[in-house]
């Protein structure tokens, strides 16, 4: 039971209690519901775990309308579309049988269990329960048994190229070389497998054909059977572990759990996700509600994967997935930038500072060894969306007081992403640079997909150059292309129709134009969502539409116009579509990424209101704790952290700035544990299910009307005073020294 592996004397209401591990698994290629699995993984860790019940090579290696669990599966996956690398699986079943379609077995979500330390299910079709428990690079598999003579385990190091040897009656080794792409040629996942019980029974698998009279498979698709006797409930632990390095290096992962039962490696998984998940304690409300909160924080602390191990001398090293060299120091993969700049890296910013500091030691070691910044990796460079956000991931870090990396040749790393393109992998540096510096624009003419939405992320990118060459004293003349190019937003506003729009080589907008043409010159979105990507700058965003009164109408108009679209680009409905157009919020797509900070630019033009009550209707209508929870794509944290921060009262609309627009806070106390010790506790008195307006603030017992907080205030701890109420405040926050950060500001 799951029960016993609570300790005696500890709560079964921990952080790590709330959260489930299934939340987002009820997805399909046509409509996503977060497009997750039940990763069984410690935060951040280079291996997870998964039950696997879609086929080999299935980006949905997991889906919770599904019957049959074809094995529990070592997983790197950060997402279906990215797909998965380094994988392999193990089954227990009481036959000789290894094609995936033959062993899969029936189960139920009423007999399972998933929690983050720790998954259990019973295999319907074998009478067998199985159960796993990580560590960062290890991890132990028990399972029980019925009486039978032909008790089996399947090993499937699954295509693509695999090897499986099965060295004595104890010891299995293997390597799979199965990826999606972003590895050098000699890229292998080495694994060992133990048994605390010997076989008696051994055969490799070669191409399919069973093999009993041999140990060893070196082939397209290479695994293996074994197995013994069992009597009824007897139990067998596997452990297990892996490595990008070698196979020596696997056996070093394994003492991770050497001469550690099961039950003791659940308890330190345990304690570590309550360590971690316990920076934030949410208080109050329902538990539906603080299974939804705490479920968000879970699937914030996964992504960047470590992708480092220690050697035998206690050194820190990688496999590079660039070079395919072993080198020393950190490396950290598995997220898209375009995505998690936004709020998943200021969440670790502000809650995990440490974890971030080593986070940009890798990406120093990424830039030293290919060339260029990530903007996508899993595990290499992945060609994958648009921007060179990687700007904004090292600026605000630096920026937020984050050190111990060499952020001089992240300097060098960053001037240089924004005046080349990666040779191979054009998502990584800046596709169209060149048109970019000339004309301050991409071209909706020259052949370049989403030329908006790249001149609109590379201008603020630019900004986030700009603050971080300021703060390490760079000279005016190296920093001036950088700052003029921050307002290269203003080159693809359209005044005719108040939205960004494609812009010809000539200087000509683009025509026909439709502002609810999905892709073209935008990515995944159409211009009622990529206008207000000018995140450095919504007050000059503000003159552009022609005052707040037009910025306001504008807003609301998101919300306000039918979720009509044009599909054509695509040629068909994609996925991102469909999650807006079902949602009854207009043309409003909280599902993918670009307009997740429209709704606090309210703040800006001096309604605040407004945010409080669409924050709150976003957070009660597209997210619960169910296996549908969420309205989207949950892209590597980051729709996770835009329900972390709004539960808060805040969101990072601008990272780099060192501010947080105000929203509305969720819950009737919490208290962050930030570093140093230092504790910020957020009161929100009255904050009932309708009282989501606030109606006066105080900071540290100071009446506070600003529509933002500062990075810098919030780290040395203190305390929020939100007073809320169920009707609009509309005098507080108005006045014009009320509105967050706006770069045009302070230029005049």
């Amino acid at each position: 039971m799951l029960m016993a592996l609570i300790p005696l004397g500890v709560s079964a209401t921990e952080p790590v209690d709330y959260v489930s591990t299934l939340v987002g698994t009820q997805s399909k290629h046509s409509l996503s519901t977060g497009n997750t699995y039940p990763a069984i993984a410690m935060p951040w860790g280079m291996n997870f775990w998964s039950p696997q019940t879609g086929k080999m090579g299935d980006g949905w290696a997991y889906t919770y309308d599904a019957d049959k669990i074809r094995g529990l599966k070592q997983t790197h996956q950060p997402s279906p579309w990215i797909n998965d690398y380094g994988q392999f699986c193990i089954l227990p079943t009481t036959r000789t049988v290894f094609n995936e379609d033959e062993r899969a077995s029936w189960f139920s979500h009423k007999a399972e269990t998933a929690r983050p330390y720790y998954y259990k299910v019973y295999l319907a079709d074998y009478d067998i329960v199985a159960e796993v428990a990580p560590t960062e690079r290890a991890a132990e598999l028990r399972f029980t048994y019925p009486e039978s003579n032909e008790s089996r385990i399947v090993v499937d190091a699954f295509d693509g190229g695999s090897y499986v040897r099965i060295v004595d009656d104890r010891h299995i080794v293997g390597y799979t070389t199965k990826n999606s792409g972003g590895v050098p040629e000699n890229f292998r996942n080495y694994f060992i497998i133990e048994s605390d019980k010997p076989f008696t029974f051994t055969a490799v698998v070669k191409d399919g054909q069973i093999d009993d009279a041999a140990t060893l498979a070196e082939c397209n698709h290479a695994g293996a059977v074994v197995g013994f006797q069992t009597r009824r409930g007897e139990q067998v632990t596997l452990r297990v572990a892996s490595s990008f390095i070698s196979h020596e290096q696997a056996l070093l992962n394994l003492k991770e759990v050497e001469g550690k039962a099961f039950d003791q490696i659940c308890r330190q998984g345990r304690d570590r996700w309550n360590e971690i998940l316990g920076r934030i304690e949410a208080k109050g409300r329902d538990t539906d509600q603080l299974r939804t909160f705490y479920s968000c924080l879970y699937r914030s602390v996964l992504f960047p994967r470590a992708f480092y191990e220690v050697n035998e001398k206690g050194e820190v090293v990688h496999y590079s997935p660039t070079t395919g060299e072993v080198c020393q120091g950190y490396y950290f993969t598995d997220t898209g930038f375009w995505d998690t700049f936004r709020s998943l890296f200021p969440l670790l910013n502000l809650l995990y500072p440490e974890m971030n500091a080593k986070m940009q030691e890798g990406l120093v070691n990424c830039y030293k060894e290919s060339g260029f910044l990530p903007e996508w990796a899993s595990p290499g460079h992945r060609g994958c969306m648009v921007g060179n956000n990687s700007a904004s991931i090292v600026a605000d870090a630096y920026l937020k007081g984050i050190r111990g990396y060499d952020i001089e040749t992240l300097w060098e790393a960053v001037v240089h992403g924004a005046n080349a393109v990666h040779p191979t992998v054009s998502s990584s540096g800046r596709l169209g640079y060149e048109y970019y510096n000339r004309l301050g624009y991409v071209p909706y003419n020259v052949g370049i997909n989403e030329n908006v939405a790249r001149t609109l992320e590379y201008a603020y990118d630019d900004w986030c150059i700009y603050q971080l060459g300021l703060a390490l004293g760079k000279k005016a003349k190296e920093l001036k292309p950088f700052k003029e190019r921050a307002m290269n937003y203003q080159k693809v506003f359209d005044p005719e129709t108040k939205l960004m729009r494609g812009r010809n080589e000539d200087g000509t907008f683009q025509r026909p134009f439709s502002p609810l043409k999905w892709g073209d010159a935008f990515t995944e979105g159409n211009a009622w969502h990529y206008t207000w990507s000018v995140f450095h700058d919504p007050d000059g965003l503000i003159g552009l539409m022609g005052g707040k009164d037009v910025f306001v109408q504008m807003l609301d108009s998101v919300f306000n116009v039918p979720p009509l679209f044009d599909e054509s680009y695509y040629g068909s409905v994609i996925h991102e579509i469909r999650e807006m157009q079902i949602m009854n919020m207009g043309n409003y797509a909280h599902g993918n990424q670009p307009i997740q900070h429209m709704i606090y630019l309210y703040d800006w033009a001096a309604q605040p209101w407004k945010v409080q009550y669409w924050v709150r209707e976003a957070m009660d209508r597209l997210y619960n704790s169910q296996p549908d929870g969420y309205c989207g794509d949950e892209d590597n944290g980051q729709t996770s952290a835009w329900y972390v921060f709004s539960a808060m009262g805040f969101y990072p609309v601008c990272p780099g700035s060192g501010q947080y627009a105000i929203g509305t806070p969720y819950f009737p106390e919490m208290t962050l544990h930030l570093p140093q010790g230092k504790i910020l506790t957020i009161h929100a008195s009255g904050n009932l299910a309708d009282d989501r307006f606030v109606a006066r603030m105080t900071f540290n017992g100071e009446t506070y009307d600003r529509n933002y907080l500062e990075h810098a205030d919030l780290v040395q701890g203190g305390i929020i005073d939100y007073h809320m109420q169920s009707t609009p405040n509309r005098e507080r926050g108005i006045r014009e020294s009320a509105a967050p950060y706006s770069f045009s500001k302070t230029q005049k």
